[in-house]
């Protein structure tokens, strides 16, 4: 035994040996009996586990004996005895101790307990263990313990009723599992099979004898159970005297369903099913067949009513048999599905027909039983037609709930008033109101005024997903190649999705639940989905193995098509039977799938169920055409056509009342017309379901006209509802992916099509695709937002549907070019009657051919007859378009990679030529012009044959001249852009230069402007050839070079120029006349096109090459162009170079144009400059070069016209980004090859035919020195100072047409930074004065008054540095920085802070522009008044720039450079903070007179920033000699800031007032740390300044003379205290000892007591004048603080040393006692309280102090 099995089992012993003396404990008194078999029992063990090691065996052996006193102790009925020998038993159970014999005791002794009453959940639960755990209980213990669970059921004890229900499933399903682990152990043994059906029907009592025990147990049980399920008395179960139907129908479903290998495999399982089982449960079902329901009454007529929880269990066990047990209850299975059938019929209870729809739709997704019902019954000749009544019953059930939706309603909802609200009425219409357009409806049918909600089934776990989620999980998706898979794996991908049905489920319910409204439709509809995915995968997964097996077998593959559309073939060899099986299977199905399907298609309002209906549609569409059934093909594809169109229009269009449709639904069914809903669906119109309520598809999304047919036009607009274009979609669908099985049908899916088309405004645009027709053409449509969006997307789709012909048959391929064709034809038979045509056949056609034209053979002759037939039709657009598809189809055909090559392939080149040959019998002039056109597109087929004679071919094409008609030359020209684009590469070196001659005659001439424009490109485009291929050219020209004319500008002294740069020389001059051409267009593309070539292809030139486009292609183009736009005119006459262009108001004269080519010639050779410096430097000429292109930048900088002037700037900032860098690796890489090649490949070189050697690379050194000559830099510098000199200067008189523009004065001087980079070397101060001249002529420039509102910001608030102040700034700033960095430069520092305030001085006073009037901006004026003012005759034409931003950010740059520079000794001798104090005193005397009030507060910061770094120089005994009359300057400033002239305005707030009193304490504090401490060092007379100051603002006084001023905001109470407190602290009163500086105290305090003095005098005075009248507030705290700073002065006057207060100060203080007693009169509490301290210090004085008589004497 393993160790756990030992611990196991002396854990039993153990416990057993405790119960036992338990036991005996509690029976020693009363049970003696027992107690002494306990203590028996207790021996027994310790004797058994002391003789065996096997422990568990031996107690099996003497379990008996063991078991004995817990049998006597349950014998007692004592209840804790029971108890207690019940846990023990339970024990021995669990460890499975027990032997047969035993276990039968204990089933006995479990009787007796049941029968007591005694612990019945032990009971149960000790049965429950007994069972499950061992098989030691079998045969009549089995029974008898199975008997006690049943009799428990019945307890009236809830509790124990309901555990013993559980106990009794599990107990039976142990049963049957016994015969599963039986069949398991004997699997490999023989099987007993003698059995005999008639020894079971005479014998029933007992069990077969073939039957192993545990079978036979179950056989019993289950032979019981039927018995008592039909109330028979059980022959087994002995005891059970009652069983109730629902719990053994429950019983017998659950073993039904769970064990079916039981039942399979043996044959008397098999027997109790058609011998008890099935006559049963149609015994049961005999109520509810006999029972029927009234149509116009709630109630039952006649026999027993239906009960619901029996029928609900019956149809469940139905269910499980025909899932389960079909194979061997094959009539059985017959006689339920009729049952369920009858069930659907209309005279039932909904619940009833409920219930058999469930069961319907699980066997509807079963494949394989579908497949066994139609083989088993509907292909038996006297057989029930089982299937075709499943789908007919579906069709008849969906249709009565539309024909009596009273009674149904009415019998679904018991008890429900179902009136006009609730039962006609959809949710979106309630109480006649419309829901709001936030709520979304709830997806329904709707028809005829009955409204159907469809209920997400899918939500209760009772459906499964829609059609086509279900296709996706199955992973079979029909009609696409390659995903066909096992037929077996399919049908256990569906067997494994079971369904579960709500009502199938509610076992608890005792009555007949209320069905929801619409549920009964919802599960009818998704097994109508059902049966067409089973069918559908049933047929195509079998056809797909059968494609299988026959492609594995050898058979050739047929060409074109998918594997599920090439059914002819595969059909011919399939099993006859397996044909016939598929056929049946549609055959019993499509009549009432359509039926049922059309009928719902139009009255479904939802998007997602139409959509499932409509592909289910497709999917039988499908299924039918692959079996070659064309009547039911048809009859969904006109099913399809009509639901895509309005009722009346399919009518008239599809002619669907025609005989040969009308028989359609006739075939092989019984059922008619009428019964499915067809009749009343056909003849549905404006009355039908078009408006029903609350259906949102049937909402009109598309007005459009009537497409002319043949039998006539229909009168008035024709509406497409969202469901039409929800079905044109499905036709496409249809048609895209079964294609290949239409056959004929193609002709209405396409007319159906065509008239879709027509009515959403779709027209044939270029390659036959579909587009949205413009404005003009639909006119009377009306085409919603959400459609219009669709277009584009169903157009794509048409588009895709006829691109996928190419994967069609050639049989298919004929039917769909012969409807097309045949609708063509019906739309030149409209034509020829003055009608508008539609040309959808045509353009299909077309795109029909374009896509196959890898079996061009098959359709080529069929197609072209019929366009040709078109293209001599009268209607001139039809006639266009067939001449448009058929040119089209010529170009693609030749254009087309045939296999062998077509110039290979004579047959059928002259095939495909033939169909232009025929063109020319066609007099019409169009269809000539378009056969010429397509011949000059195919004449590069030949192309190839021609050599030599290019140049004559050229020749001719190149003889054009203005006279000749502008058709000819634009067919001429179309022939040359054929040859430049295709035949260059074939084309003689030699004619090239040829072709760019030739490309320069058709830029040159004057007819056709858009010629000479694309001439320009065609030149760009040789130039490309010719660097692409520049080692072949180069190799070509020199073996060709006899044959050359050679030109060749060189002069006779200069080296002749190599052929391959003679053709670039050539190609650059013929550029350059064309840039000098007389229309605009013309210059301005060929110079784009020029400066490009230079700059992109200008590495292949030699170095001595670039001398002659220098001197001999742009300076001469520049001379020409300065020459041409001199001459050009100002006025408006012709400028548009003849031809018809609207021209821009700033083009719009002969000047003007010419103003535009003369800056782009400057801007390319300036480019070229830059692009080429390096080989441009290595000319010995450059410097001579470099001066001339900056004399013609001068002259044009200096232009009047704006644009000239500003792009002379810009090409004069480009030039100076020469660098004295190494050259760039596209320079290195084209000096290497100089020496070698001129690409990459090494195969391959070019051969200069120059005289010498390859000029040598200069060395890098040496291109330095020339780069850093500074001759070139100091023609710059001079060029730009003349620029700026010339540029700026002011005019004389005080008007002025016109002055300088902001862009180009800005790019003038952010030229500068980059330009002094390279003479910063030998920049002086001379040069620093000629930079300031120009920065400030350039800053004071004002601006036109007519742009100045879109210039200038609207408020000094939203003011900003504009880019010219940014770039003068920027200048300084370079300079600056320079000086910094050199020793020489610093004496410029002072040059540089004189400027700087310059500008400063600008915030308070704007600068002048010579003597031109100006206007500065208001600060308070609104943006509309500076408007009016600005427009106003009387005002200045010329505005000032806003120059606070500007002077602030000087004044930023100021302090900040001081900080730098305030210890060099030019700073300080030049008396730079001196100049920065004076010019400070401005914006700080003007204070709130500042145009902006940033610029004050800016002063007083940067004032004190700059403070506190010059006053310790200044204080410095070494330098302060250059400082001696700064200080009265500094007094002076001082002054102006804290008692400014300007007051605060009065709309100022208290915190800003706060704000800028703070800062006039912050100037304070200065004087208090920086000044007075060191007044020793510092002048007498800027001390007693500074001081008067302090006086002046220790008392803060009103400054109105009347007392009734209620105004206080001019009182600085905190720096009144501030400067009051700074005149205490250098009083120095507190000192101990005289000090020298006594005289200043002494001096403060007279003036300070006086000026209280004069305070209080006044108040007094206007507190009498006053009288009742309050004084204001300002007066009353200015009272306040002159007597609190009285208190405090007198309180530090006590506190002095006697020798540091003067008796003049005492007697001052004295005088002031009468006036401060003429103020007692005061009401104000503050005033009061005040006064009342100061008086409180006259106490001393009234009895004077022994001290203070001293000091009086």
């Amino acid at each position: 035994m393993a160790t756990a099995d030992v611990v196991s089992a002396k854990k039993l012993v153990e416990n057993l040996q405790t119960d036992l003396r338990a036991l005996s404990n509690e029976a020693k008194k009363k049970y003696p009996p027992v107690k002494e078999a306990a203590e028996a029992g207790i021996l027994r063990i310790r004797t058994v586990v002391a003789k065996n090691k096997d422990i568990i065996p031996a107690l099996i052996a003497c379990s008996g004996e063991i078991m004995q006193p817990f049998l006597l102790g349950c014998d007692t009925k004592n209840l804790r005895i029971v108890q207690i020998c019940l846990a023990s038993i339970q024990r021995l159970i669990a460890k499975q101790a027990l032997s047969q014999e035993a276990g039968s005791n204990v089933v006995n002794m479990l009787w007796n307990l049941m029968d007591c009453g005694i612990e019945d959940l032990k009971v149960l639960q000790t049965t429950l263990v007994l069972v499950t755990t061992s098989t030691v209980v079998r045969g009549n213990a089995l029974a008898r313990a199975i008997v006690i669970c049943f009799r428990l059921h019945f307890s009236k004890d809830n509790t124990v009723s309901n555990t013993a229900s559980a106990i009794v499933q599990q107990v039976v399903c142990t049963v049957f599992e016994r015969v599963l682990a039986e069949d398991a152990a004997n699997a490999a043994g023989a099987e007993d099979h003698s059995f005999h059906q008639n020894s079971l029907k005479t014998n029933s009592r007992l069990p077969p004898k073939s039957l192993r025990p545990c079978a036979t147990d179950a056989y019993l049980l289950f032979q019981d159970l039927c018995q008592l399920v039909n109330a028979e008395h059980p022959t087994w179960l002995l005891g059970l005297t009652e069983m109730s139907r629902t719990f053994g129908l429950e019983l017998l479903e659950s073993i039904l369903n769970s064990f079916p290998q039981v039942f399979l495999r043996h044959k008397e399982f098999s027997f109790l099913l058609k011998e008890r089982v099935c006559p049963l449960v149609i015994k049961l079902f005999s109520p509810s067949l006999k029972h029927k329901q009234n149509l116009m009454s709630t109630g039952p007529l006649v026999g027993d009513k239906p009960y619901f929880p029996l029928n609900m269990r019956l149809l469940r066990v139905v269910s499980v048999l025909i899932n389960k047990y079909y194979s061997i209850l094959v009539t059985e299975s017959e006689i339920f599905l009729s049952l369920l059938v009858k069930f659907l019929e209309g005279d039932k209870p909904m619940w009833q027909r409920i219930l058999a729809l469930e069961v319907l739709h699980k066997l509807c997704v079963q494949l394989k039983l579908l497949r066994c019902f139609c083989l088993s019954y509907d292909m038996k000749t006297h057989s029930t037609k089982i299937f075709a009544n499943i789908v007919n019953a579906l069709g008849s059930f969906i249709q009565s709930l539309f024909v009596h939706p009273v009674v149904e309603r009415q019998s679904a909802l018991p008890g429900v008033n179902s009136g006009k609200d609730g039962l006609n009425s959809s949710p979106g219409v309630v109480g006649g109101m419309s829901l709001g357009g936030g709520v979304t409806p709830q997806p329904a049918f709707a028809y005829k005024g009955v409204w159907i909600p469809l209920i997400n089934v899918a939500a209760t776990g009772s459906a499964r997903p829609v059609f086509l989620e279900r296709l996706t999980e199955m992973k079979i998706l029909v009609q696409v190649p390659g995903l066909s898979e096992a037929l077996t794996t399919i049908y256990e991908s569906i067997n494994g999705k079971s369904f579960k049905g709500n009502f199938l489920e509610m076992l608890d319910k005792l009555e007949a639940p209320t069905v929801p409204d619409g549920y009964g439709l919802s599960i009818a509809f998704t097994c109508l989905l059902d049966v067409v995915r089973s069918v559908s995968t049933i047929v195509t997964s079998e056809l797909e193995v059968e494609q299988r097996r026959k492609d594995q077998s050898g058979s050739k593959k047929m060409n074109g098509g998918t594997v599920l559309d090439r059914n002819d073939a595969v059909l011919e060899d399939v099993d006859p039977s397996l044909k016939s099986l598929w056929e049946e299977l549609v055959n019993a199905s499509w009549c009432g799938v359509l039926a049922a399907l059309s009928l719902l298609l139009e009255a479904c309002t939802d998007e997602t169920g139409t959509e499932s209906i409509l592909k289910s549609l497709e999917v039988y569409a499908s299924l039918c055409g692959k079996l070659g059934m064309t009547v039911a093909r048809d009859a969904f594809i006109t099913c399809l056509c009509k639901a895509s169109l309005p009722p009346h229009y399919a009518l008239t269009v599809l002619n669907i009342a025609t005989p040969q449709n009308a028989n359609i639904l006739h075939k092989g069914h019984k059922r008619s017309i009428s019964r499915d809903g067809l009749s009343n669906q056909q003849g549905q119109g404006s009355d039908g379901n078009a408006n029903e309520p609350g259906d949102g598809r049937n909402q009109v999304v598309a007005v459009g006209t009537a497409l002319p047919t043949v039998q006539g036009t229909q009168q008035g607009p024709v509406m497409l509802t969202a469901k039409n274009i929800q079905c044109m979609r499905a036709i496409l669908s249809v048609a895209h992916c079964h294609g290949g099985i239409l056959g004929t049908a193609w002709h209405m899916v396409l007319t159906t099509l065509q008239h879709l088309a027509w009515i959403l405004g779709l027209k044939p645009s270029a390659g036959g695709s579909l587009k949205v027709s413009g404005a003009a053409e639909t006119a009377n449509s009306v085409i919603t937002t959400a459609v219009m969006g669709e277009l584009p997307i169903l157009s794509a789709m048409l588009s895709r549907l006829f691109e996928s012909s190419q994967y069609l048959d050639e049989v298919a391929l004929h039917h769909l070019i012969d409807a097309l064709c045949k609708l063509s034809t019906e739309s030149m038979e409209i034509a020829y009657a003055n009608k508008e045509p539609s040309l959808f056949a045509v353009a299909k056609l077309l795109e029909t051919g374009l896509v196959n034209l890898s079996r061009v053979e098959v359709l080529w002759r069929p197609v072209t007859a019929h366009l040709l037939e078109v293209c001599q039709h009268n209607h001139g657009r039809t006639r266009d378009w067939g001449a448009e598809a058929i040119t089209s189809l010529v170009k693609a055909s030749l254009a087309y990679k045939f296999e062998p090559p077509l110039h290979e392939n004579l047959k059928l080149q002259t095939m495909l030529l033939s169909p232009l040959q025929e063109l020319s019998a066609i007099q019409h002039p169009d269809i000539r012009q378009r056969q010429l056109e397509c011949v000059l597109q195919v004449l590069h087929n030949n192309g190839e044959t021609l050599a030599h004679g290019w140049p004559l071919v050229l020749g001719v094409i190149g003889a054009v001249s203005d006279d000749q008609g502008d058709s000819l030359i634009r067919t001429a020209f179309k022939c040359f852009q054929l040859v430049t684009t295709d035949f260059l590469p074939i084309m003689p070196r030699y004619g090239l230069q040829i072709c760019i001659s030739v490309a320069a005659k058709f830029g040159l001439q004057k007819e056709e402007l858009n010629i000479s424009l694309t001439s320009v490109g065609l030149l760009w485009n040789i130039s490309d050839y010719l660097y692409q291929n520049r080692v072949s050219i180069s190799e070509g020209l020199v073996k060709e070079a006899n044959l050359v004319e050679g030109t060749n500008d060189s002069s006779p002294n200069e080296a002749p120029v190599p052929p391959f740069d003679a053709l670039w020389l050539t190609l650059y001059s013929k550029q350059a006349d064309l840039c000098v051409d007389s229309r605009p267009a013309v210059r301005k593309s060929a110079g784009q096109t020029l400066f490009s070539t230079i700059s992109a292809h200008g590495s292949l030139l030699q170095q001595t090459t670039w001398s002659t486009v220098l001197w001999h292609v742009l300076f001469p183009l520049l001379d020409k162009v300065k020459k041409l736009s001199g001459a050009a005119k100002q006025d408006k006459s012709d400028v548009s170079g003849g031809a018809n262009i609207l021209i821009h108001h700033s083009r719009d004269t002969a000047e003007k144009q010419w103003a535009e080519t003369k800056v782009l010639t400057l801007a390319g050779v300036a480019r070229v400059f830059n692009t080429w410096r390096q080989q441009l430097i290595l000319l010995g000429d450059f410097p001579r070069a470099w001066a001339l292109l900056l004399e013609h930048i001068e002259s044009s900088a200096l232009s009047t016209s704006n644009e000239v002037s500003l792009n002379a700037l810009k090409s004069f900032q480009e030039i100076l980004q020469l660098q004295a860098s190494s050259p760039s690796p596209k320079v290195l890489e084209k000096a290497a090859s100089l020496d070698t090649s001129m690409s990459a490949p090494k195969a391959e070189q070019i051969k200069r035919t120059t005289s010498g050697d390859n000029p040598k690379i200069m060395p890098q050194k040496q291109i330095e020195s020339v780069m850093d000559d500074f001759t070139l830099w100091s023609t710059a510098w001079r060029v730009w100072h003349s620029i700026g000199i010339n540029g700026t200067k002011p005019p004389t008189s005080k008007t002025a047409k016109t002055l300088p523009s902001q862009p180009f004065l800005t790019t003038l001087l952010q030229i500068f930074p980059t330009l002094f980079q390279h003479i910063k070397s030998k920049f002086v101060a001379s040069d620093f004065q000629k930079l300031s001249r120009v920065l400030q002529c350039a800053v004071s420039v004002p601006i036109h008054a007519d742009a100045s509102p879109f210039l200038l910001p609207s408020s000094m608030q939203e003011a900003e540095l504009t880019g010219l102040q940014e770039a003068a700034l920027n200048a300084i700033t370079c300079v600056s920085k320079a000086i910094g960095t050199s020793e020489t430069m610093q004496s410029m520092h002072p040059a540089v802070f004189d400027q700087l305030l310059t500008f400063v001085t600008y915030a308070c006073q704007a600068p002048s522009f010579g003597q031109i009037e100006t206007r500065v901006m208001s600060k308070t004026a609104s943006k509309q008044e500076k408007w009016e003012s600005f427009r106003g005759s009387q005002q200045a034409e010329w505005v000032s720039m806003n120059y606070v931003p500007f002077a602030e950010k000087s004044l930023s740059m100021t302090t900040a450079l001081y900080k730098k520079t305030a210890t060099r000794q030019a700073v300080m001798e030049q008396q730079v903070l001196q100049n920065i104090l004076r010019v400070l005193q401005m914006p700080l005397g003007l204070k709130y007179a500042c145009p902006s009030a940033t610029t004050w507060k800016l002063a007083v910061t940067s004032l004190l920033e700059i403070l506190h770094i010059g006053l310790p120089v200044a204080r410095n005994p070494t330098y302060n000699k250059h400082f001696k009359s700064m200080w009265l300057d500094l007094a002076a400033a001082l002054e102006c800031f804290l008692f400014s002239e300007h007051p605060a305005p009065l709309t100022l707030s208290v915190e800003e007032q706060q704000q800028d009193e703070a800062m006039d304490v912050k100037v304070v504090l200065l004087i208090q740390n920086e000044i007075l401490p060191y007044s020793t060092a510092l002048p007498p007379q800027f001390t007693a300044k500074i001081m008067g100051l302090l006086n002046r603002g220790s008392i803060h006084s009103a400054n109105s003379s009347s007392f009734l001023d209620t105004n206080n905001s001019q009182l600085r109470e905190e720096f009144a205290k501030t400067c009051f407190e700074t005149l205490l602290r250098f009083s120095f009163i507190t000192q101990s000892l005289v000090s020298e500086e006594g005289a200043i105290t002494k001096m403060a305090m007279s003036a300070l007591l006086q000026r209280c003095r004069e305070v209080l005098s006044k108040y007094v005075e206007d507190e009498r004048l006053s009288g009742k009248c309050p004084l204001p507030r300002s007066r009353m705290a200015e009272i306040s603080f002159v007597l609190k700073a009285l208190t405090t002065l007198m309180e530090s006057l006590k506190k002095a040393h006697s020798g540091n207060v003067d008796v003049n100060t005492w007697e001052q203080v004295i005088d002031l006692y009468p006036t401060l007693v003429d103020c007692t009169t005061c009401t104000s509490t503050t005033v009061c309280s005040a006064l009342r301290d100061v008086l409180s210090q006259y106490h001393d004085l009234l009895l004077p102090p022994s001290g203070a008589m001293q000091n009086g004497r």
